[in-house]
This record gives C-alpha cells, structure tokens and sequence, in this order.
C-alpha cells in the first residue's frame, strides 16, 4: 500500500493529471451530469430518493470493477501497485491546483484582472468573478488553495489508508456530486441533499486534519502557530460548510490577511486582503502542509 502511495504521488509530481477524456473524474462528471439531468422534475422526497440512488448505483459502477480488476491481478504484485498507483492518483491533485494559483499570482501581478478573473473561475472556484477587484480575486484564489488541500490531497489519500483504492474512489466520487448538485437552489436543494451530507460526512476529519496541518505549517512561511489556531477557531464557523471555514480560517491566520466571498463569509486573520505575494506564500503554506499531511497518511499505509 505505502509503494502505491509513493509512486501515486511521484506521478503526480512529475507529470500532473491525466487528459481529460481518460480521467476518471471526468467520467464521474458526466454520469453524474446525464443521470441527473433525468431527474423528476417535482416532488422533494422523490428528488432526494432519485438522488440517493444516484450515489448509490454511481459508486456502484465505478467501484465494482476496480475491485474486480484488483482481484484478477493481485497475483502480480508489481503489476498490482503500477495499476493501483496510477488510478490513485487520478483521485487527487496537488500539482494542478498549484499551478492554478500560480497562474492568477502571474495574472494579478501584471494587473491582468481579467486574465485572473478568468484561470479562478475555470480552475479554482465556482462563483461568479466576472466584478471581483484584484483583492478578491486573490482571495478566492487562496481560499481555493486552503479548502483543496482537503478535497483535492488529504481527503483522497486518507480514505486511501482507511479502505484503500475503492475509498478513494467513493470519495472521489461523492465529492464530486456534491460539487455538480450540492447546492442550495430550486433545482439541486433535495436532489444533491444526500450528495452534500455525504461529503460533509467524509470531509470531517480531513478537514480538521488539514486545518491543524496548517497551523503546524504557519512558521515554515513566517506565519505564527498560536495565532493561526486563535483565527481558526474563532472563525471556522463562519462559513456555511460545517467543513471548509477550518482550513480557510486557518490560512487567514497563517498568512494575516482577510479572506472574503461577498455576501457569504469574512475570516479576518489580519486587515487587508490578499495579493500576488499572499498568493505565493499560500502556495509555499499549502505545498508544506501537504508534505505533513502526506507523512502521515504515508505512516497509516504502511502500518496496515
């Protein structure tokens, strides 16, 4: 299990995710897209049920096989770990979301507002950027970086360490759901319902795990410990997920500035909001708190 970690993680390193049309995750998406645009189109217990069922049959279908291929070659040791290895990592991304931020810190420096209104929207989050000033645009990039530490590298791998390669791939699989359906509107309220409990479900250690990581991280980029676990604390309530506000709370701390989506949340770990350098500096936080993280997640793997 600790060979397939490491080689997961060195291929992620090197060569970064696979293209589109063989990612696993993009077929996530699209099963998830065709069977919930069949939804009924009333009726709140028939929404939630269509979409319970949703996550059911779609983890179903795209673990049975994994588990079954795992079964026909698991005579072959080296065999096992390559093919493991490489399905590992396409459950997690630490190198692309690096990279995204990196190109709105070079967006934002040359004062290309609309270049970095465009790579946050497209890589890194959901809301609408179309009027955001550099300021949040900043911000919501390193929001991205703090809450993605979670869904995008401890997540995946600890539910790797827990009940291996098919959790990962429930994991995967859950939260994207949750990213496509889970949101509170007319047309997603009951049916991504399941999806979003879920994901909060799984997210809740990770989570909490990833904002200590951060707070342990906060002196290898100058930040301060103690004043980093005050921020996150006192504010990772303030956001509407019972999970993300502990590592976005967390990195407001760590790099003493205000993180803020207008008229949801405001995590105020100094006065003013970020810039290019923040944005480095998250990235330095992030990249540290990952190597943390994925010591002992790497301990996990190779005590079981």
């Amino acid at each position: 299990m600790i060979a397939t970690l490491f080689l997961a993680i060195a291929l992620d390193i090197l060569f970064g995710d696979p293209p589109n049309q063989f990612h696993p995750v993009v077929m996530m998406g699209s099963v998830i897209r065709v069977v919930a645009d069949r939804a009924p189109a009333k009726g709140n217990v028939q929404q939630f049920i269509y979409g319970m069922a949703l996550i059911v049959v779609g983890i179903m279908l795209f673990t049975v096989p994994l588990i079954a291929l795992n079964i026909f070659i698991s005579q072959y040791t080296w065999l096992t770990i390559v093919i493991n290895a490489v399905l590992l990592k396409a459950m997690f991304s630490m190198r692309r979301l690096l990279e995204a931020g990196r190109e709105v810190e070079i967006a934002l420096a040359k004062h290309d507002l609309v270049e970095a209104r465009r790579v946050v929207s497209w890589h890194l989050v959901s809301r609408d950027t179309s009027a955001l000033g550099e300021g949040h645009v900043a911000s919501a990039t390193t929001e991205s970086l703090a809450e993605n530490l979670t869904d995008s590298f401890i997540a995946p791998l600890l539910a790797f360490a827990v009940g291996g390669l098919p959790l990962a791939w429930v994991y995967r699989f859950v939260n994207t759901a949750d990213a496509m359906i889970g949101y509170h509107t007319d047309r997603y309220e009951y049916l991504g319902k399941f999806a979003a409990r879920l994901d909060d479900a799984l997210n809740w250690i990770p989570a909490r795990l990833s904002g200590l990581l951060i707070v342990i991280a906060s002196p290898f980029i100058n930040g301060n410990a103690k004043k980093t676990w005050q921020v996150m604390f006192a504010e990772h309530g303030r956001t509407a997920s019972p999970n993300a506000g502990w590592t976005m709370s967390a990195a407001a701390g760590a790099l003493g500035v205000t993180l803020e989506k207008m008229g949801h949340y405001r995590l105020e770990g100094g006065a003013a909001l970020p810039d290019p350098k923040i944005i480095a500096r998250a990235r330095q936080l992030i990249v540290i708190a990952s190597i943390l993280g994925g010591a002992i997640i790497a301990l996990l793997c190779w005590r079981a």
